[in-house]
């Protein structure tokens, strides 16, 4: 605790804003017109050199509103960063971020996200502002910077979840000729080569484009667990003119690895069993792969008003068979002596998505008031296909106290098909905001959106050859108000309340159709630059109340995720202090610390009181890196990582309907982790090496009480790339 304090002590010492706006006052206002031409990021030329905040609004705000006038918290982690800190995982990259974490890592195939106390699913993740399939290991190789819009987005994207949006903004196409071939050797036999090559074409280089991508393949510091990922992402620009632009993209990732649950609780209790034992079967696999193709075009109409039209195509398949969880009903239970009867599931999703996008921005004036307007639309259209098959009861017995011996596993089962369940789900959603500029000082930012979806199911049984259909429709409006107060150009206090209304998918665990959430989201803090723009402040504390939160039902032994039940009314209380400092030439800082509390406040099946599972009460991070721009040491950096994710929960929580219920809450330290990073660039080469969980701390992901996956132990990896 003594290392958090001092941690907690320079955090809230420099406590800054991830970004903030350079500009002057007159720019303020007429960065719509640079937002406009940057739109999905594809500018021709290079936006960030340095370790400062970027200049231009996120991507995902559509409208353009800059840093300093939006009322609501925002991050974003640049190229810069990535390639300092020699990113590799969506988990390396959240070491930059607090109130939005790494909540698990179920069966070692994906990173489940959460911020201000709820989760993110694909819904709330996006790749080029498009949402993004986020139940498999994202690549991060072709990332020119990460953008978090914290709070409520369901103006801008409807059905999404409080807490907050990532959008993954890909590397894009460039008017010269360069690229970088490389490739990465790490701890448990990783390697891993990577290129990336941009170009023009034309006299007057009206076409670029660039191509990157990877491969990557090892082992696992846990006993017979491997992995296989291949990651290319191609786009293409072309400007017709001055005025109108087409960015074509696509996005395709392959990736396999060997399902590793961990079976390490007994009781609700954590045991003390050696890092890598692995007690999945050998032979498990989970193969996934995603494709994403997006062209958005852009025409400027005049100087002050542009359109934008997206049209994306998205399409993931998965494959899991593996060895179930340890589960009384269809797992097994694991018996005080250790032994644990395994048994086999298998369970196949694809899901076909499409939408259709445009926005009007521009400006203009009423009397003296100044206007950053928005409209737009999006059509959505999924289909979704989940085959689940027959578990296979009592595959074999082991004992999770000895070492694994794949030696002994009986012939890879057989298993029937039991269901199919299709989903398709239709959407459409029409918006309008306006940031009205009233003096020189007050700022309202308003806007409403009205969303409708149509949501069907059929599940068909294999076994009786019978087919249950359902069909929901269900439409809602979802406000959001804003007031901004700037007393100086430096300086903005805010305060914002949004309602949104989140559909949920599922059934409950009678079959019945699950109602609507209304969420209410209230928003206060302060933005500030300081020092001649070399420390940026963003102070944020919130409220988000759910009224009717789902979970996924752990009754009977289910283990589907679309059945699930009324937890009741969710309140999720917290501050933000987030941090980017340039104190002298050649030092980067950032830092921040979050608290966040979230509790069932009304609820006839938990507890009232009781905290949610898996979030952390405190996260904090203070990461720096050094480069030595002259003298002899010229072309050296270095850097330190430094994070902290607080006490949390996993288990199951007590319920108040069943007497003397013997579920309960697991309690999980609190720990701290080290990663340096070391860069040697000379010439066209550029030397790299890290170290991560340097002090080699040892905690857990957990998942329910009958799972967990210990952190990676101490590791290194070592790259050499080659630029032109």
């Amino acid at each position: 605790m003594r290392k958090f304090a001092l941690l907690f002590l320079l955090t809230n010492t420099i406590s800054t804003s991830f970004y903030a706006q350079t500009a002057t006052k007159n720019e303020d206002f007429y960065a719509l017109l640079d937002t406009v031409k940057n739109l999905k990021g594809h500018k021709l030329k290079d936006v960030t050199i340095a370790n400062y905040p970027q200049k231009n609004p996120l991507n995902l705000g559509k409208a353009g509103i800059k840093p300093m006038d939006l009322p609501q918290a925002q991050a974003v982690i640049t190229n810069v960063v990535l390639t300092n800190q020699q990113t590799n995982s969506l988990t390396d990259i959240l070491k930059n971020t607090n109130g939005v974490y790494i909540m698990g890592t179920t069966g070692g195939y994906q990173e489940e996200i959460a911020s201000r106390g709820f989760p993110l699913s694909s819904s709330n993740t996006f790749k080029n502002g498009i949402r993004y399939f986020n139940g498999m290991q994202i690549e991060t190789s072709g990332l020119e910077k990460v953008e978090l819009l914290k709070g409520s987005a369901a103006l801008l994207f409807g059905n999404v979840a409080p807490g907050g949006i990532l959008n993954l903004v890909t590397k894009k196409p460039k008017n010269e000729l360069g690229g970088e071939i490389g490739i990465r050797y790490g701890s448990f036999n990783t390697i891993k080569p990577n290129f990336d090559f941009y170009n023009s074409l034309g006299k007057n280089k009206s076409i670029a484009f660039r191509i990157n991508g990877s491969f990557e393949k090892g082992d696992s510091f846990r006993d017979f667990v491997q992995s296989e990922r291949s990651y290319i992402n191609p786009s293409i620009l072309i400007k017709f003119n001055s005025k109108t632009e087409l960015l074509l993209e696509a996005d395709y990732i392959k990736d396999s690895r060997t399902p590793d649950f961990g079976a390490g609780i007994y009781n609700y209790q954590i045991l003390d069993l050696p890092r890598s034992r692995f007690l999945g079967v050998s032979w498990g696999y989970y193969n996934s792969k995603q494709a994403l193709s997006t062209a958005t075009l852009t025409h400027t109409l005049s100087e002050n008003w542009c359109v934008s039209f997206i049209n994306s195509i998205r399409f993931f398949e998965t494959d899991l068979f593996s060895n179930t969880r340890p589960n009384p009903v269809v797992g097994g239970n694991i018996t005080a002596n250790g032994d644990w009867t395994r048994s086999i599931q298998r369970t196949e999703n694809k899901d076909n998505y499409f939408i259709q996008q445009a926005d009007l921005k521009g400006k203009f004036q009423t009397g003296k008031i100044n206007h950053q307007f928005l409209f737009g639309y999006d059509i959505e259209s999924f289909k979704t296909y989940t085959t689940a098959y027959k578990n296979y009861m009592n595959y074999d017995v082991i004992n999770i106290n000895s070492d694994y011996n794949p030696s002994l596993e009986p012939a890879i089962p057989t298993l029937d098909k039991n269901t199919l369940t299709t989903t398709p789900i239709n959407r459409f959603g029409v918006y309008i905001q306006d940031l009205a500029h009233l003096t020189n000082k007050f700022k309202l930012l308003a806007g409403i959106r009205y969303s409708y979806q149509d949501t069907q199911s059929e599940v068909f049984t294999y076994a009786t050859k019978s087919t249950i259909n359902s069909t929901n429709y269900d439409g809602a409006f979802s406000p959001r108000l804003g007031l901004i107060y700037q007393p100086s150009t430096n300086v903005t206090l805010f305060t914002s309340y949004s309602n949104s209304f989140e559909i949920n998918t599922g059934q409950d665990e009678l079959g019945n159709t699950l109602i609507p959430s209304i969420i209410d989201q209230y928003e206060i803090g302060v933005k500030t630059k300081i020092v001649k723009e070399r420390l940026y402040v963003n102070i944020t504390g919130y409220q988000i109340t759910n009224e009717n939160f789902y979970q996924q039902s752990l009754s009977n032994g289910n283990t589907y995720s679309y059945i699930k039940v009324l937890a009741g009314e969710v309140q999720s209380k917290g501050v933000e202090i987030d941090v980017i400092a340039n104190p002298i030439k050649g030092l980067s800082i950032l830092a921040g610390y979050s608290f966040n509390e979230t509790k069932y406040v009304k609820s006839s099946y938990f507890i009232e009181g009781s905290e949610l599972k898996y979030n952390p009460k405190n996260t904090a991070n203070f990461n720096i890196n050094y480069n030595f721009e002259k003298g002899t040491l010229k072309g050296l950096a270095f850097g330190l990582i430094n994070t902290y994710f607080g006490t949390r929960y996993a288990g199951r929580p007590t319920r108040v309907q069943i007497a003397n219920d013997t579920r309960k809450l697991i309690y999980v330290k609190d720990y701290f982790q080290i990663d340096t990073t070391i860069t040697y660039t000379f010439s066209n080469w550029t030397l790299r090496a890290k170290i991560s969980n340097l002090l080699n701390e040892l905690n857990y992901n957990i998942h329910d009480d009958n799972s967990l996956n210990p952190i990676a132990p101490r590791n290194y990896a070592a790259s050499l790339t080659y630029n032109f």
